[in-house]
This record gives C-alpha cells, structure tokens and sequence, in this order.
C-alpha cells in the first residue's frame, strides 16, 4: 500500500475517534439531563393537577357558565398555534416530528379557512417554517434545555394576549408529551379556551355535592383562572419538551457512538489488511531480487 494511502487511512481513524469522544461525552451529558428533567416533571406534576382540580369543580359546580368558559368555539375565524422544539439539533427526529406535525394542523386549519398566527419556542422553528413560506410571528430562544416558570409566563403572556383582545378564538399547542425514557409522542392540544373537563362532556353535573362555595362567580372565577392554567400548561409542555429532548439527544448519540466504534474497526481492518499485502508484496521483490542477483553470478 503507498505511503498516502496509508496517511489518509490514518487520518481518518484520527477523525473518527475524535467524533467518537465528542459523541460520547454528548450522550453522557444529555444522560445527566434526562433525570434532572424528569425531577422537575415530577416536581411541578401536583401544581399542575391542583389546577386542574380546581377548574374541574368549578366546572361542575355550574355547567352552564363553564360551557361558556371551556367550550371549544363553534366558528374559528382567527387560530394561534404554539409549537414547542429545541435549541440544537444532533437530538434524532425530535424537532422534525414536532415541525412537521405542526405543518400538517396549520395547513388544515388553513383548508378550513382559518387565518392562523404562529407562534415557537426554540431555535429550530424559524428557519424551518421560514424556509417553507410561513409567517413566524414571534419566536422565543435560549431556554428550551432548561425552561423556567418566569419564561413560561412570558410565553403564556404572548400568546393568549391576541385572545384576550378578541382577534384570536382559540390557542392551539403542538409539542412532545414526555411519559417515559422509553416513550414519548408528539401531541396537539387546545390551550384557550380552557378545554372542558371529560366528566362533565360525558355526564353534565349538576353540582357539587357538599358545602363547596364559590367567590366570585363561576364564570368570573373560571376567567382570573385561565390565565394561571395556560402558564402551568405551557411551563408542563416546556419541561416535557426538553426531557423529551434530552432523551432524543442521549439516543441520537448512544448510536452515533456505536457507529463510530464500527466505522474505526472497519479501517483499522482495512489498514491492517493492506499493510499485511504491502509487506508480504515487499518481501517478495526482496526475495526476487535476491534470486535475480544469485542467478546472475
């Protein structure tokens, strides 16, 4: 084998080993990062359905003003839709299932004649939408690994301030439901209106038992409560979002890893096999040259 063909083979060895590091110290990384999400989840899991509690009696305690509240709209002129990726990529079909799933509900909502606003969390969305002619009205960066409640609120303040104001009748959210290290699935839920309590869509209550009162009303109480909801559900989707992620990523990497342990058998292999036919070729010119010379005297 020449020289540099073997400096070639060398160097790529060198290249796939460093890759091969860097791969590994990403997949212990984000290895560290799934259990710290996963503590957070857990951590924010009774705020959470305290909320839902709390709505779900309110709820059931005048089904009539609730219906009011929670219903989904009838005609929707006006759609805002969250979508919620990552910061980085190098994390498997992560971003891409949510972008895309995100793309399908926009061009059905579009079909309906819905006029839809967009709105994302994460550095991946803007060129993805941009690049296929959607109109990205804002976009939050710099927190989707380690979202807070303060980024939550902001986010939250964004996108229900259209509905606030009338020009929006629903809040849509596409995002990865984190319910495992081992399963996990892209989802669109309804964010505003509050969506209505499955007890009371199958079975209309007509209140609660007990001594369970009220200030203020029903249908003012369910109002000041919608916007506590909405952050608590976009700060669960945020946190499901990057534990999603860091188990996308720690996936991603365990196989890039994997693959690069192969790929440096495989040229080790080939260099050694060449260089085993490049001596062996050598020793027999040696071997040649010595007869040529023997025979010669």
């Amino acid at each position: 084998m020449a020289g540099g063909q073997e400096r070639i083979l060398r160097q790529r060895i060198k290249s796939v080993n460093a890759t091969r590091k860097i791969t590994k110290a990403m997949e212990l990384i984000a290895a560290s990062q799934i259990a710290r999400s996963q503590a957070r989840i857990t951590a924010n899991r009774p705020y959470r359905e305290g909320m839902q509690r709390i709505i779900r009696e309110a709820a059931s305690a005048d089904p009539a003003a609730a219906r009011k509240m929670l219903a989904t709209p009838e005609h929707v002129d006006t759609a805002i839709v969250l979508v919620i990726v990552g910061d980085r990529g190098l994390s498997g079909a992560y971003n891409s299932s949510v972008l895309r799933a995100a793309e399908r509900l926009v061009h059905m909502l579009q079909h309906q004649g819905t006029t839809v606003r967009l709105f994302a969390v994460g550095k991946k969305a803007p060129a993805y939408f941009r690049f296929r002619g959607f109109d990205l009205e804002q976009s939050f960066v710099g927190f989707a690994d380690r979202p807070s409640f303060a980024d939550a609120r902001l986010v939250a303040s964004r996108v229900a301030a259209p509905f606030v104001a009338g020009e929006a009748q629903q809040v849509l959210l596409v995002s990865t439901r984190f319910y495992s290290a081992g399963s996990q699935s892209v989802e669109s839920q309804q964010l505003l209106p509050l969506s209505m309590p499955s007890d009371l869509e199958v079975a209309p209550s007509t209140g609660l038992k007990g001594y369970t009162e009220f200030e203020p009303e029903v249908e003012r109480l369910l109002s000041e409560l919608a916007p506590k909801a909405l952050e608590s559900e976009v700060f669960s989707a945020l946190l499901e979002g990057a534990a999603s992620f860091h188990t996308s990523q720690q996936r991603a990497m365990a196989a890039a890893t994997d693959n690069a342990d192969e790929l440096g058998q495989t040229l080790t292999r080939i260099m050694n096999r060449a260089r085993q036919d490049s001596i062996t070729t050598e020793i027999m010119e040696i071997v040649s040259g010595a007869e040529a010379l023997r025979s010669g005297k």
